[in-house]
């Protein structure tokens, strides 16, 4: 298809979640001179740790330089899986093996949790228990898929089942892949809708939320922080920060240790259910193993196709990267050539150089972030355990506590080395073994 022709006429550079989820919009109140806990970022992170500070009685306010949940809390693809980049084995090579070892159950606990808390609370956000293919993108990778699936650590088991080249269309209708791994137990979610909800019993909880109110700076008052925002200045016992892929120049000491990369999304136009359910057979979350990963999944309405991966550099212009994304989703589907893209959207996750999201607390300033494009449940278990830690609560403890937050000399925050780094992986995926 022509570059040209390839967006339909009301195509929209903005998430497709926000079609049924618009961000919200939030009455303009005055910011409290005092109060005892301040959260920056109204995303999933903030939202919770505020929502755990609220019902421990302390009054708390959570601020957002955008409407809330504008980053990616709006912005992702909306799979929900145990999500601890590194194996229980590279865990091991650097930690002992019982740290190794309770640092992958964060990941499984954080599944269960926002399962718990899905169904708990009841909240409208299309959660579905659909289970995501993971397929493999060459035979070497497929082989290393079942021998890990043959060979978990005990204790850390994830259900898994492998599904081989000559099956794969009972999964996927493409011939792009050398078979692949059925989770069954992870989910799909409509993450605008599931912010909205998140938003919502926060407040119930008690917590103020300001919008369009950027922190500019903070510092140091006695026992207390004072932050200066763009509506004033507030003094608060405790801060959290909950920016993760959006760190800035507020705090340089955390921006140092975030990588915020470009991740892009396109849907396509709709079709009709039926036809969309023959390239996803069984409606899963699907995502591959090359390095530079592809995820894609249906709409929630079975009637579009909703296609993400990093498929630029530096780029931040969804116009730009729609052709390439488009173009990679066809050579999976070459049925979808014809398809036009009504909307096209980025967001900038937040990877560290270890690979494992963080948890902890840095001159007095709380802090959850680094959930390497797996911040669905992360986000949610992590922004809850960081509340838990500003009330001094034992249940707080997270494996990731005492994990320390590594940077890298000359980075500021500025990821200079992606376009290499990622050209390189490129190389390395294109291999065919």
């Amino acid at each position: 298809m022509n570059p040209d022709d390839l967006f339909t006429a009301g195509f929209k550079s903005e998430p497709y979640w926000w079609k049924d989820a618009p961000r919200p919009h939030i009455a303009e109140t005055p910011l409290p001179g005092e109060i005892d806990v301040l959260v920056i970022g109204a995303g999933y992170t903030g939202l919770m740790a505020a929502r755990e500070t609220a019902k421990g009685g302390r009054s708390t306010l959570v601020i957002d330089a955008e409407s809330a949940g504008w980053g990616c809390s709006s912005r992702n693809g909306g799979q929900v899986s145990t999500s601890i980049k590194p194996s229980f084995t590279a865990l091991s090579g650097k930690h002992n093996q019982e740290m190794a070892f309770a640092i992958r159950m964060e990941g499984i606990n954080a599944l269960d949790y926002i399962d718990d808390l899905i169904r708990g609370e009841k909240l409208d956000c299309d959660w579905r228990r659909v289970g995501r293919f993971h397929a493999a993108h060459n035979r070497r990778q497929y082989d290393a898929l079942a021998t890990f699936a043959g060979n978990q650590p005990k204790g850390l088991e994830v259900p898994m089942e492998m599904v081989p080249k000559a099956e794969q269309h009972r999964e996927i209708a493409s011939d792009r892949y050398h078979g692949g791994a059925i989770y069954p137990r992870h989910a799909a979610l409509h993450p605008g809708k599931y912010h909205l909800e998140l938003l919502r019993i926060a407040r119930a909880a008690g917590v103020q939320v300001i919008d369009q109110c950027a922190a500019k700076a903070m510092e140091r008052d006695g026992a207390k922080f004072r932050v200066r925002t763009a509506r004033g200045t507030v003094l608060a016992r405790d801060v959290v920060l909950a920016t993760n892929g959006y760190s800035g120049p507020l705090s340089p000491w955390h921006r140092r240790r975030v990588i915020p990369i470009g991740s892009y999304i396109i849907a396509t136009e709709p079709r009709a259910p039926e036809e969309m359910l023959k390239l996803i057979p069984n409606d899963r979350m699907v995502s591959d193993t090359r390095r530079v990963v592809f995820y894609y999944r249906l709409s929630p309405d079975h009637r579009s196709v909703l296609f993400g991966g990093r498929v630029a550099y530096m780029e931040s212009n969804p116009l730009v990267s729609a052709p390439r994304l488009h173009a990679c989703l066809t050579e999976i589907f070459p049925s979808l050539k014809d398809a036009h893209i009504t909307h096209s959207w980025m967001g900038f996750v937040a990877y560290t150089f270890d690979t494992l999201p963080h948890v902890g607390k840095q001159d007095g300033i709380h802090y959850a972030m680094g959930y390497c494009g797996s911040g669905v449940s992360l986000a949610t278990y992590f922004g809850m355990r960081i509340g838990q830690q500003v009330l001094g609560r034992a249940e707080g403890k997270t494996a990731l506590d005492n994990v320390p937050f590594q940077t890298r000399p000359i980075y500021t925050g500025n990821p200079w080395f992606l376009a290499p780094s990622v050209w390189w992986y490129r190389v390395l995926d294109r291999l065919p073994i």
